[in-house]
């Protein structure tokens, strides 16, 4: 094995280790959640679709990258390689959108009570499930090229022109005209949510900023409520920013490939951009992690329980 697939399993390798086991908690503490309270609020089943979209992308394409990369186990063939990239651009480009909703919702959150936008934020609670839905069937829509497109490695490729280079597939169009359409279409399914995003971020900026001007050299009277949201607006601004400059980088690098007319030989620019990608969807459920405090108590909780268990089976046991 050469040093460069060992580096490169080795990085696919972390990813999946944090990634998987991450958002793997932060699901499971909100299922805890929704089974002790039988209900979650709108922001927490935003943040838990979030988490099991990063699943899917940590899961099915770097667990199976590193798999492939250390020769465990490899389904790149056709149909496995039209299956994986499939997955991989719906779940990822579902944890772009999904960021998005939970960065509006945060945005609307922080609105007047009794305003116009308070009263949208309802509205949207209300039809979460459409939303959902709604995302599901337009990101699966938009990736069904690849299922028409992928070809496993084995395919004498290399020589194709149009094609994308990605390790275990390749990616051809039948044309560089429906490669650069497919591309801006890729983009623009990026490019959209982050301008929305940014700018629902910025609000929250500024809220925050003029919140702690009021409260300066003052002891806060508000609530713990308020205080929950300031919370959460800053945990979603870093997530924002998170997302900005990771998938900022994996477009970049992508309009650089769509530029390419000869299939390039090495899938380093290729497996960059899934880097990129997926290192979001990695690092996101540290950041949940850290900041929810509904996440960080019941994981809390179960950590402490499983002590307390063991040590009941041992006096059982004695």
């Amino acid at each position: 094995m050469q040093s460069e697939e060992v580096v490169r399993g080795m990085l696919y390798l972390s990813l999946t280790v944090v990634g998987v086991p991450g958002n793997t908690a932060v699901i499971v503490a909100f299922l805890l959640a929704l089974y002790q309270e039988h209900q979650l609020l709108p922001a927490d089943a935003i943040v838990l679709h979030l988490a099991c979209a990063n699943l899917l992308v940590v899961g099915v394409r770097c667990l199976l990258e590193t798999l492939a990369t250390f020769r465990l186990v490899n389904i790149f063939g056709d149909t496995g390689c039209q299956g994986v990239i499939f997955v991989y651009r719906t779940s990822r480009s579902l944890s772009i959108w999904l960021t998005f909703v939970l960065s509006a919702y945060q945005c609307l959150s922080i609105a007047t009570p009794g305003s116009r936008w308070a009263s949208i934020r309802v509205l949207v609670a209300r039809y979460l499930a459409v939303i959902f839905l709604t995302l599901w069937v337009i990101n699966t829509s938009m990736s069904s090229a690849a299922i028409a497109f992928s070809l496993g490695s084995r395919n004498d490729s290399v020589n194709m022109q149009h094609s994308i280079n990605v390790q275990f597939c390749y990616v051809r169009f039948p044309t560089m005209q429906s490669k650069q359409v497919n591309g801006a279409v890729q983009v623009g399914r990026d490019v959209v949510p982050m301008g929305m995003m940014t700018l629902a971020s910025l609000v929250i900026l500024v809220f925050l900023y003029r919140y702690s001007q009021q409260v300066k050299g003052l002891r806060s009277s508000s609530g713990a409520s308020g205080g929950a949201e300031r919370r959460a607006a800053k945990a979603v601004v870093v997530l924002v920013t998170l997302y900005v400059v990771l998938y900022g980088v994996d477009n970049g690098l992508w309009v650089y490939t769509l530029t390419v007319r000869k299939t390039m030989s090495s899938s380093l620019i290729s497996d960059l951009r899934i880097f990129f990608s997926s290192l979001y969807a990695a690092l996101s459920p540290l950041v949940i992690i850290a900041t929810n405090r509904k996440v960080n108590s019941r994981l809390r909780c179960v950590v402490q329980e499983r002590p307390v268990q063991d040590k009941a089976t041992t006096l059982s046991t004695v």
